[in-house]
């Protein structure tokens, strides 16, 4: 059996720990990948300090040298994509298809990562001062974690460790430990292009051990998390405590409002897309319809059929349209959401249960679940599920839609479906979340456009896009004087 290993300071480790964890395939729970061996205190150190030591010399390279290894890293992920994504979805249960096109989704962030090596730019301004010149620039940061999720465990950690590396940071990555084998392989394909040791550190262990040592760590700069908003907030406590950078992208419950001249068949399928696909396990994830009385009827039936037709399986049959929830844990979850959305009076129009016909019962597999008459303080309108429980929520007009839709401690993603202007305008200029949709599902994004959420969704800058940099990198003020004399009146 494969035993996952660190690899720190350019060599592969097995962990000296005795703690261990399976790593299983949560389709078919008999199918056990690997185990890891958590990561010592000891040995996140050591990681820290060997990306320490790498600093200055990674620092010293030329940006566009730097991106070149990007690039290539992102070659040698398309040449080996479709292996790639059967690993994925082996590991952590989605779709073939939602596999295939987050790989997709980390090639074009390297890609675009591997550019910005080459648009590192500062800007010159105009000084006061005759015979002086004041420009800025961008510097690396130094040692920087890098403390990714299970859901997207490929995509999420190439849209931090790209441009981390593109800037001239040296990294210490902390996956979950729930997705060692995908943390491996992306490594691997790193070492392969050519990142020199010490550059790129992989630490596979718990949070509360080989994480809280990362953390607070003197020669840990900067701190980028994914995940959620318990973990995210200590952490970002005792990051911060110290004077490190500290970016969180954390929960999310994002509604979708649904006006009474919708396209239905647009709604229903783009609804189910964001509700069901995988598995509700996204940040994006559509968690409540806010719909117009006046259709809602329509729209419950027509989704709660769409529900009903989901195909449920193993996620490398190519039928499969969602696999499993990622582990026991979350499994148990979900199905404690669905007991709490009956107790406090949900309607539970279809759905709610263990999916367990046709060998489901092999993994931890939850059907689509549909809650109707949501109201605002029920527990499954305002806590995050990550299962594919969607709560429609009635409401009697757009203003009625507006502040049920901001009704929630999260900002992250949203949508409307309608074909009125002044709706779509109102709707994004009032919508309290930080990407928003018009007429499409509440997922998706693309490697060139900023990517974050406002309230308790995040913390410090956005990721990706324009934006990717700037979390990775200080800006310096140079000022230049060539009059060569003494001056008088400096006000600072």
């Amino acid at each position: 059996m494969i035993v996952y290993r660190n690899f720190i300071n350019g060599e592969w480790r097995e962990s000296a720990s005795s703690k261990t964890v399976e790593n299983i395939n949560p389709a078919r729970i008999s199918d056990v990948l690997g185990t890891v061996r958590l990561a010592t205190r000891e040995e996140a150190r050591s990681a820290v300090e060997a990306a320490s030591e790498a600093f200055r010399g990674w620092r010293a390279m030329p940006a566009p040298v730097r991106g070149r290894i990007i690039a290539r890293f992102g070659r040698l992920l398309e040449d080996n994509k479709e292996e790639f994504a059967q690993l994925l979805t082996r590991e952590e249960g989605k779709t073939i298809a939602e596999s295939r096109g987050e790989l997709q989704r980390a090639i074009n962030v390297a890609e675009f990562c591997a550019g910005e090596a080459r648009r590192m730019n500062g800007e010159t301004i105009q000084s006061e001062i005759p015979s002086n010149f004041a420009y800025t620039i961008k510097q690396p940061l130094g040692v920087v974690a890098c403390i990714t999720p299970w859901n997207f465990p490929v995509a999420i950690p190439i849209w931090k460790l790209a441009p981390a590396l593109v800037a001239g940071n040296t990294v210490i990555f902390k996956p979950a430990t729930l997705t060692p084998a995908t943390a491996v392989r992306i490594v691997e394909i790193f070492e392969e292009a050519g990142v020199p040791k010490g550059v790129l550190n992989l630490v596979i262990g718990s949070g509360s051990e080989a994480g809280d040592e990362i953390i607070n760590h003197k020669a840990v700069r900067a701190v980028s998390f994914t995940g959620s908003n318990d973990v995210g907030i200590r952490l970002y406590e005792q990051a911060s405590r110290r004077g490190a950078k500290v970016q969180c992208e954390m929960g999310g419950k994002n509604p979708v409002v649904i006006m009474e001249d919708a396209d239905l068949d647009l709604a229903v399928e783009s609804t189910a897309q964001g509700a069901f696909g995988s598995s509700g396990q996204r940040c994006t994830a559509t968690s409540r319809a806010v719909v117009v009385n006046t259709i809602a009827d329509e729209f419950v039936k027509r989704i709660v059929d769409r529900a009903g037709k989901m195909r449920l399986g193993d996620g490398n049959d190519s039928n499969t349209e969602m696999g499993p929830s990622v582990d026991e844990n979350q499994f148990k979850t979900v199905l404690k959401y669905i007991d709490i959305g009956r107790e406090d009076g949900a309607s539970l129009a279809c759905g709610g249960a263990r999916a367990s016909t046709d060998g489901l019962n092999e993994g931890y597999f939850v059907q689509p679940t549909v809650f109707d008459h949501v109201t605002p303080d029920m527990r499954i309108a305002r806590e995050e599920i990550f299962g594919p429980v969607l709560s429609v929520q009635r409401v009697k007009d757009f203003d009625e839609a507006m502040l049920v839709a901001n009704d929630s401690e999260y900002g992250l993603s949203s949508s409307i479906f309608t074909n009125d202007a002044a709706c779509v305008f109102r709707f994004v200029d009032e919508i309290e979340t930080g990407m928003t949709h018009i007429n499409s599902p509440t997922t998706g994004g693309e490697a060139h456009i900023p990517f974050g959420g406002v309230k308790a969704t995040g913390i410090g800058d956005r990721e990706q896009g324009s934006t990717a940099l700037d979390f990775y990198t200080e800006l310096k003020v140079v000022y230049v004087d060539y009059t060569g004399s003494k001056r008088e009146g400096n006000l600072y």
